[in-house]
């Protein structure tokens, strides 16, 4: 079986997928006649042959997309959800640019079976890249197709590295075990194989394909050492810094003043998947806009009656990258509320800090309603379109708040800030900042366009039951 990460296994893949394309195309042409029994369908009574031009201009037009589209990078795409998103996003690209190919040439085609192609090819695609994920994970013997993996340094960085290894089986990779000088791990732990020294040996015995050091600064002379020692051994060494622990989300390699050099702070989304989101938030808010802003007037116009004050509040928060930005919501609580004595900034018995609390007393007759149908979060599509905030992503924290985050914590600013996400979704104010923040950095680490749809729908289920709203 070619393997996953390989030349070959992406030219092998780019291969079928245009054969397929063919194939979907001949299938489409053959099956149009007996789709006349549709009420929208035209007759079509017998088979008219495609243009052969038309069968490689669409493979190389619609297969172009998908390279683009980073579809034949395995390892941008090593989750199922994110090969997914890049297929299915490649694919309607497609097949817009392929009807534009097909106005300005082959007009004779039938619009049906155009969209009987496209539902074809994307299916077939789809259907071998699951079938193949599949195969690898529950076929015998995938197990010796793996490399073999050698961690130096059984501490912290080794132990999660192997995590992230046992829990993403498509990577292909399997642990053989770890070297460590430290003689009481060593006696703790049997899969740790020897000292640092045996490293020659060991890659030998066990037919290690990839070392991976996982080494602390304080041993970074060693592991000079260690890298000379295996210069000659036919494995590839890769190198996890110990300062990767500054980092907020994950770091890169890129190019700075003509250097090479290492980001800390690397984005969490790439450029595609940025500009994706984006435009999803701006379309997606334009659209609503008609029929949200007759409900803010309205909205509005009942604050203002109900007690004195602005009927908009505005309010610093901490959005992407940790910029400051000023939040606007409907205003729910008394004037100069934040003067007044409340709970929010107190801590519980467990020390996790209370930032809402049920039946605040600063909250208006109106605001308490207006809270519960989240209505008082309408204003921050202006925000939405001002490009401060996304639809979906972590809440925009109070910077008193982020003040007491860990560094683990923030990391949950690696992406734009959101007026719901799957904090919201699974929970709302009634939970406390700490289990907030693992929601939150679960959407960091999982990010596709097709949860932020996910927790968009489910939003409407949330607000209309009211749970956890206050």
């Amino acid at each position: 079986m070619f393997r996953r990460f390989s030349v070959n296994f992406a030219l092998l893949s780019i291969g079928l997928d245009l054969a397929l394309v063919c194939v979907a195309l001949a299938l489409s042409a053959r099956l149009r006649p007996q789709l006349g029994f549709l009420p929208f369908a035209a007759l079509y009574p017998i088979f008219i042959p495609i243009p052969f031009m038309v069968f490689p201009i669409f493979a190389i037009e619609w297969i172009g997309i998908l390279v683009l589209f980073s579809v034949y990078d395995p390892r941008r795409n090593l989750r199922g959800i994110n090969e997914f998103t890049s297929l299915t996003l490649g694919s309607m690209l497609a097949a817009v640019a392929l009807a534009g190919t097909l106005y300005l040439s082959f007009r004779d085609v039938s619009r049906l079976l155009f969209i009987t192609f496209i539902a074809i090819g994307y299916l077939l695609m789809l259907g071998w890249r699951g079938a193949y994920r599949l195969a690898a994970r529950f076929l015998p013997g995938r197990a010796t197709r793996r490399r073999k993996v050698l961690i130096i340094g059984a501490g912290s960085v080794g132990r999660e590295l192997q995590k992230q290894i046992v829990a993403n089986p498509q990577l292909g990779l399997n642990v053989a075990g770890f070297l460590d000088d430290n003689l009481e791990k060593r006696a703790a732990h049997r899969d740790i194989l020897g000292s640092l020294s045996s490293a020659q040996i060991e890659i030998q015995k066990q037919h290690i394909d990839d070392v991976v050091i996982t080494l602390p600064q304080s041993a970074y002379k060693r592991m000079n050492h260690l890298v000379g020692e295996l210069h000659y051994l036919p494995v590839k060494v890769w190198v996890i810094p110990d300062y990767f622990r500054l980092t907020l989300h994950k770091a890169a390699v890129e190019e700075f003043a003509g250097l090479p050099m290492l980001d800390l702070r690397a984005p969490a989304l790439s450029e595609q998947q940025r500009l994706v989101k984006r435009a999803f938030d701006l379309v997606f808010t334009l659209l609503c806009l008609p029929l949200v802003l007759p409900i803010m007037a309205l909205t509005s116009l009942v604050i203002y009656l109900d007690s004195p004050g602005p009927v908009i509040f505005r309010q610093q928060r901490v959005g992407e990258n940790g910029r400051l930005f000023e939040m606007i919501k409907f205003r729910t609580m008394l004037p100069k509320a934040e003067a007044l004595d409340s709970s929010p900034g107190r801590v519980d018995e467990r020390g996790d800090f209370i930032h809402k609390i049920s039946n605040d007393p600063r909250v208006t007759r109106i605001g308490r309603i207006l809270r519960r149908a989240s209505l008082d979060e309408l204003p921050q599509l202006l925000n939405v379109l001002r490009g401060e905030m996304s639809l979906v992503g972590p809440r925009p924290e109070l910077p008193y708040l982020v003040e007491h985050y860990e560094l683990w914590q923030r990391q949950r600013f690696a992406v734009p800030q959101g007026i719901t996400g799957w904090w919201q979704v699974n929970g709302r104010s009634d939970k406390p900042m700490h289990l907030n923040t693992q929601d939150d950095l679960f959407y960091v680490q999982n990010y596709s366009i097709l949860l932020d749809i996910f927790i968009l729908i489910r939003t409407i289920g949330v607000v209309i039951a009211g749970k956890g709203a206050f």
